[in-house]
């Protein structure tokens, strides 16, 4: 009888050891979570010469003015002179010379 009493009694102090564990967590992730929300509510500090974020350009409006639009490159390598060009636009549209014979 006394093996299933042992059983009983270290069954529990496992469950006790969890237990606390759990609660320890718990309670780090509570106290984490109150220094950093504590932390975000307050004013930052500014020090002279320190960037002001309410002068800084706000990158997430929309512009105002309308930038031109360049035309599309279809070969921007081509046109640094970097590749050649593969297009045959300007074969298609030059004719070919002829030769004439002599007469």
């Amino acid at each position: 009888m006394q093996s299933g009493s042992h059983d009983s009694t270290q069954a529990m102090q496992r469950i006790r050891v969890g237990m606390t564990g759990l609660a320890a967590v718990v309670l780090l992730i509570g106290v984490g979570s109150a220094i950093f929300t504590s932390a975000s509510n307050e004013e930052p500090v500014t020090a002279i010469g320190a960037p002001r974020p309410n002068v800084v350009a706000d990158l997430t409006a929309a512009p105002t003015a309308s930038p031109t639009t360049a035309p599309k490159a279809e070969e921007p390598l081509a046109e640094l002179g970097v590749a050649p060009s593969t297009s045959n636009s300007s074969a298609a549209t030059t004719p070919a010379p002829v030769v004439q014979p002599v007469q």
